[in-house]
């Protein structure tokens, strides 16, 4: 056995059978292309036995060898370590043999004489395959079935709200979790509580004892998306190695929440339709179907309407999914929540953090009240954990909240650049013309004499410099001004 290293990935380690060790370090040396760790054996046994204790990631037999042949290789490689993928190499005559390895589980084969460019793309493809295998297997593990405890929530009634539109939403919410067999499409800003309502709906209703699986449709590949969804059976695929519930089964009886629905990929789109109106599924590789009773729950931040006009998605679907539709209205359309919203946090993260809960100023309460919030609740909730790690317990002042306003073109609306030092409006140009040089300088001496002339009130002199509050504290964080 000789073992080699690539230089840049350990992480795929190949192991190469041949009796002739001539043979074997050519493809050695072929795969250096590749960064691959390789280890050289010509005894069948020994690597059957080193393979069998440490595993790897592919391995590349010849057929023809004496005492042991590669295909009773691949036989008992496929048994006792079913993930390590199998490349079998043929003589020229051997196209049965190439077939008979491919019935038996090998991934690919190659003939001899050994070529660079077959030998590349063979392992270059195999890699790919298992590559796609372990993101399903991932995807998998990251589906969420919720546990026991979650399961005794109080459904729509546990949501608080002041607002009179979110007050309306969830009343609807409520209606609708009653009617455990309707669909429900939530549409929204990303951010704005999507997937709190879904929860609040399957809580709400008799499906409740049973699971919730969400999923979210954008992050699933195009090549995993229907193994996911409806599972597989095993040998259906390379790297399907025992059979595996897709997240229909997995919510069966219960809520399946098919989240950033709009980003599904057209062709699962019919797939998916045909599931929903015959309540059954076939995995990947089946042929028997499966009865499931699942409601289904989706949610989207991207304008249906129009990508059924462009014809990005299937109308048919979208009257499936849409028995009952709810839209939740962005968080700078319902300020009258963010003080309740920030109350809500400020709770939650200093009963983690171990915190006694602070008090917030009016002057951050009034900062948050003037942000615009494109990040919506989400963004809400990432500012006030900031703020409780900056104050430590302590009373959260303007000082500790950081608005941080996105890119001009998102989600289609304008917001303020993110530069908080950014330049002061006309009403300081002379002091800038006077000393070009420092304009860090001049912009500090700006508002330290606007804060004078107003005896430290910051809304004053906001308006004094012709900016408004938000954007005055930013400049002042970051030229290292407070009010004391």
């Amino acid at each position: 056995m000789t073992r080699e290293e690539g230089s840049m990935s350990p992480s795929v380690n190949v192991a190469i059978l041949d009796d002739d060790p001539r043979i074997g370090m050519i493809i050695q040396s072929y795969l250096k292309t590749l960064k691959c760790n390789t280890t050289l054996y010509t005894d069948p046994l020994q690597c059957l036995a080193e393979i069998e204790q440490f595993p790897v990631d592919i391995l590349i037999t010849d057929v023809d060898m004496p005492g042991m042949s590669g295909l009773d290789v691949l036989e008992r490689i496929k048994k006792t370590a079913p993930h390590t993928e199998v490349i079998v190499v043929t003589g020229a005559a051997g196209k049965a043999e190439a077939i008979r390895a491919l019935k038996l589980g090998a991934f690919d084969f190659f003939e001899k004489p050994v070529d660079r460019q077959a030998i590349s793309m063979t392992v270059s493809r195999t890699l790919r395959y298992r590559q796609i295998g372990q993101e399903r297997d991932m995807l998998a593990t990251q589906v969420q079935v919720f546990s026991e405890q979650e399961r005794d929530r109080s459904g729509v009634s546990g949501l608080v709200s002041q607002s009179p539109a979110m007050r309306k939403i969830m009343h609807d919410a409520e209606l609708v979790a009653k009617a455990p067999g309707t669909s429900v499409l939530i549409t929204g800003e990303s951010g704005t509580g999507k997937e709190l309502i879904a929860r609040a709906i399957h809580h709400g209703s008799t499906r409740r004892n049973h699971p919730f699986v969400a999923i979210n449709c954008s992050a699933v590949p195009g090549e995993l998306a229907e193994s996911t969804l409806f599972g597989h059976v095993k040998g259906s695929f390379t790297g399907a190695v025992s059979e595996r519930k897709g997240c229909f089964e997995l919510a069966d009886g219960g809520t399946l929440f098919l989240d950033e629905i709009g980003d599904m990929p057209t062709e699962m789109q019919a797939k998916l339709l045909r599931v929903l109106e015959d309540k059954q599924v076939t995995p990947v590789g089946g042929s028997k179907s499966r009865l499931v009773n699942v409601r289904i729950l989706s949610a989207t931040n991207v304008n249906i309407i129009e990508k059924i006009a462009s014809r990005k998605f299937r109308a048919d679907l979208f009257y499936r999914l849409a028995g009952f539709a709810i839209t939740l209205p962005p968080l700078r359309e319902r300020k009258i929540e963010i003080p309740y919203l920030a109350d809500h946090f400020n709770r939650l993260f200093s009963k983690e953090m171990g915190f006694p809960c602070p008090a917030v100023d009016k002057d951050a309460l009034d900062l948050l009240m003037a942000y615009d919030f494109p990040g919506n609740i989400r963004e809400l909730r990432n500012i006030i954990e900031r703020a409780l790690i900056e104050c430590r317990g302590g009373t959260i002042h303007a000082e500790h909240i950081h608005c941080w306003s996105l890119p001009p073109d998102t989600q289609g609306r304008k917001s303020e650049p993110a530069e908080a030092g950014g330049a002061l409006p006309a009403a300081v140009a002379p002091l800038v013309e006077s000393a070009p040089h420092n304009l860090k300088a001049v912009e500090a001496t700006a508002i330290r004499r606007a804060l004078s002339a107003s005896g430290g009130n910051v809304a004053a002199a906001a308006r004094m410099l012709g900016v408004n509050r938000p954007k005055l504290y930013r400049m002042m964080a970051a030229l290292h001004i407070d009010t004391h």
